[in-house]
């Protein structure tokens, strides 16, 4: 005989905890991810905005930590819901995002340019159709959940 509980959920693998059949929802994440976003995006502006009349990091200080808090925890939400994200290509376009970040912060001379170039990857990563947003690289095609 069976010494398993039927009420207790069967155990499941690191693989299926990490990707998910479909993806987690989270009622909050939504309101939560709109917040944020909005945040990001005005403390991005002030970044951006700043470098062209020669603001330093200390003029820059606290934009520069709210833009960079709120980038971490809106990745953390896409990634808490399902890590297939980063071979999505809405997923691709943020780590493509995080890569010019990170030759502005190697090549302060060029900052603005890799900033702007960063601007622009997420600004067509937040509004690029359904179809791109979720075609996987990884199996080639578009991710679609029925619902």
């Amino acid at each position: 005989m069976d010494t398993v509980s039927a009420d207790r959920p069967a155990r499941r693998t690191f693989r299926e905890l990490l990707f998910p059949e479909r993806p987690r929802f989270f009622a909050w994440a939504r309101p939560v991810q709109l917040v944020l976003r909005s945040l990001h995006l005005a403390a991005m502006a002030l970044v951006v905005g700043g470098l062209p009349f020669g603001a330093d990091f200390h003029a820059l200080r606290g934009a520069i930590l709210v833009t960079v808090a709120t980038g971490f925890l809106l990745f953390a939400i896409d990634l808490a819901k399902d890590l297939a994200i980063l071979t999505q290509g809405s997923g691709v376009a943020v780590l493509v995002k995080l890569g010019l970040l990170g030759m502005g912060l190697l090549q302060p001379a060029s900052r603005l340019t890799w900033y702007l170039a960063a601007t622009l990857v997420a600004s067509v990563g937040s509004h690029m159709p359904g179809s791109w947003r979720h075609f996987s690289f990884l199996t080639w095609k578009v991710v679609r959940y029925s619902e």
